[in-house]
């Protein structure tokens, strides 16, 4: 921030490209405040024996070990860990369902397996959490989606907590690492068909949801995504919601053939913006 001041002090006439900037800075600060009432009403409620939530869970460990500011249990980290949730979570949660809406209308008869699933354990009642595992095709669905789309090839860097030899390579303690996960996600040695959308991939031979150790869109190890269970349980119940109540089809004019699945360029790798026609279902 410091730099940037320093900057404007000398050039005022490039301020114009400070605007966006200053958007975004606000309404940081407009969530830390939110946030800040939430903590507040939290901690009043707090009872160690019946912890509800993220925020109780990491209070309570702020009480048990006494950090300081320089441990790891200190209000600024909560604050930031609750921000990278939010801001991380909605632009994954969302770029993955438009690469599910737009797989939909590229596969109709993928769309209408999945109706006709929701149709048969849902009908008109709204999903929850606990139909996930009722719903083996649907759930195989979201996975593949995520698994193709492979919106976040390049993981975080990591850093190596002791010296060690991997295939011969020796990584000294402290190197920076960065995961590659796209190369597990497209691996040909785990996958049937790496470059296709291919539910099946998860699917055993009776139609059973199966577990892969290769799907790791969320990294893996320790320092694996923290909101995993949020984005799974969200992308779930948001694409369940949107195939019960609409089919998905191209716009008017554009034919399946013409459906870009190349992915665009971004800070998460979104799909190409196009035309969706969602049509009501009766």
């Amino acid at each position: 921030m410091a730099e940037d001041l320093q900057i404007y002090n000398l050039f005022p006439a490039l301020g114009f490209l400070f605007k966006n900037y200053k958007t975004v800075l606000q309404n940081r600060d407009e969530f830390h405040a939110f946030t800040q009432v939430i903590f507040k009403e939290h901690l009043k409620k707090l009872d160690k024996n019946d912890q509800r939530s993220l925020i109780e869970v990491f209070f309570v460990r702020q009480k048990e070990e006494k950090s300081g500011t320089n441990g790891y249990f200190h209000n600024e980290n909560l604050k930031n860990l609750v921000l990278n949730l939010f801001s991380a979570g909605t632009e994954a949660t969302s770029t993955t369902l438009r690469w599910g809406l737009l797989l939909m209308m590229n596969d109709p008869e993928i769309q209408q397996k999945v109706q006709n699933e929701i149709a048969t354990v849902l009908g008109s009642n709204l999903p929850c959490g606990e139909h996930r595992t009722k719903m083996p095709y649907t759930n195989t669905v979201v996975h593949e989606i995520q698994r193709f789309a492979n919106i976040v090839s390049m993981n975080g860097p990591h850093s190596a907590t002791m010296d060690v030899t991997l295939k011969g390579y020796f990584i000294p303690k402290g190197t920076y690492i960065i995961p590659f996960l796209g190369s597990v996600l497209q691996d040909k040695s785990q996958w049937e068909k790496p470059g296709d959308f291919y539910p099946e991939h998860f699917l055993d031979p009776e139609g059973k949801f199966v577990k892969k150790e290769a799907f790791m869109p969320f990294s893996a190890g320790r320092r694996m995504c923290a909101g995993e269970t949020l984005a799974k349980m969200e992308l779930f119940l948001f694409f369940t919601s949107l195939l019960q109540r609409f089919t998905f089809h191209p716009a008017p004019g554009v034919s399946r053939s013409e459906l870009d699945l190349t992915p665009a360029i971004g800070l998460t790798a979104p799909p190409m913006l196009h035309q969706i026609c969602a049509v009501p279902r009766v």
